[in-house]
């Protein structure tokens, strides 16, 4: 999602939106990258590697591979759970994305960094108020 381009002003809300999609899409390049290659190496293509083995052993046993845990969301969730989150996560970013006007609705926990969107929150209405952003809690 090249979502920069669509516009030149930077509020705080569509900065969050641009940095959560920064952060699905070094996650979404990890599942497809360890995919591609775990298939290769299955089908002779590529050596198996460690990682390979590791990554087909917890799709064996249904758990979220090690690799995609390090650039992804906090979850103790089944791998299967977990991609259906997933899919719904991808979803709302996509949704959010399109149009890049804040939702009316927003499935906060469904963030990377869901802080960095109640602190975008505090800006806008502090900005629009002219209140200082110090006064303002969540």
């Amino acid at each position: 999602m090249d979502i920069r381009s669509k516009t030149k002003e930077r509020p705080p809300d569509i900065i969050v939106c641009i940095q959560e999609c920064e952060r699905m899409n070094i996650l979404l390049s990890e599942i497809r990258t360890s995919l591609v290659e775990l298939h290769m190496g299955l089908s002779g293509a590529l050596n198996i590697t460690e990682a390979m083995e590791k990554l087909q052993g917890s799709l064996m046993t249904n758990r979220v591979p090690e690799t995609w845990e390090v650039v992804a969301y906090f979850s103790k969730k089944s791998l299967t759970l977990w991609y259906a989150d997933l899919l719904e996560r991808v979803t709302q970013l996509e949704k959010w994305s399109s149009d890049l006007v804040l939702p009316k609705s927003l499935w906060i926990s469904g963030l990377f960094n869901p802080m960095s969107f109640l602190t975008s929150v505090m800006q806008i209405t502090a900005r629009a108020k002219g209140l200082p952003l110090d006064n303002m809690v969540v």
